[in-house]
């Protein structure tokens, strides 16, 4: 019954305009989005660089995974609310906080992805006279895409979920329905604020899945960078014995 009033909450269209003389669902899940984007944009911009680089070099690995494992073990809220009491600076320290969140899973998809490519391949191509950058962004980075795609996911997944913890500090996000609801007991409003979320999460990882299939080489499995036996063509040498191409 608290199941289907909350679905009844969310469709009645009066809800998508103004909730307890507050902004309606449209405009905190715009807000909610906002601040992912923002967050998973400076997650990007600090997590790939590093990623790629131990991927490619083969450096710095055990001390990205300590540093990750700490990272993890950071109270997100206990963060959010020192950074906000200390810096009052809008989206700031909320970004900085989910910054420090999705960095982990990223930074992993990028240096694992790049770790899984055949050393063959690369080799190949090092023969061939590519350069490093050339090596990097035409051999490694294609065959790594699904895996550094599904970090993304993982990341997009934690902030969207975190995002909901700004309404304890009066920022907006589909969280405001989740406290209004428990503060005024209306709790068809807090369970219709969780189905939100756990919606929006759904179909965003949904549509991250596609890109991460799409994103994947042709003849290469998904995740690990290295041809399938099946993505091999057989032909016939002229003494009848089969030769896969491509060893």
């Amino acid at each position: 019954m608290l199941f289907l009033d909350a679905i009844d909450w969310i469709l009645d269209p009066e809800h998508w305009r103004e909730v307890n003389f507050g902004p309606g669902i449209g405009e905190e899940l715009v807000a909610h989005l906002w601040l992912t984007l923002l967050s998973v944009l400076a997650v990007a911009v600090v997590a790939l660089p590093v990623g790629l680089y131990i991927g490619h070099t083969g450096r710095g690995r055990g001390v990205a995974v300590v540093l990750a494992n700490v990272v993890r073990a950071v109270p997100t809220l206990g963060l959010l609310a020192l950074l906000f009491i200390a810096l009052p600076l809008g989206l700031g320290p909320a970004v900085f906080v989910f910054l420090l969140l999705g960095v982990p899973p990223l930074l992993a998809g990028a240096y694992a992805g790049l770790e899984s490519v055949d050393r063959q391949t690369i080799d190949a191509a090092r023969a061939m006279g590519f350069t490093e950058w050339q090596v990097l962004l035409r051999v490694e980075l294609p065959l790594a895409a699904p895996l550094i795609l599904g970090g993304l996911r993982s990341t997009v997944l934690q902030v969207i979920a975190s995002v909901t913890l700004i309404s304890n500090f009066g920022l907006n996000s589909l969280g405001d329905f989740i406290l209004g609801g428990l503060a005024s007991q209306d709790y068809p409003q807090v369970v219709a604020g969780s189905l939100l979320v756990t919606a929006l999460a759904l179909l965003v990882d949904g549509l991250l899945a596609l890109v991460e299939r799409a994103a994947a080489p042709r003849g290469v499995s998904r995740g690990d960078g290295r041809t399938t036996a099946r993505s091999r063509r057989v032909r016939t040498a002229p003494t009848g014995a089969p030769i896969a191409e491509g060893n």
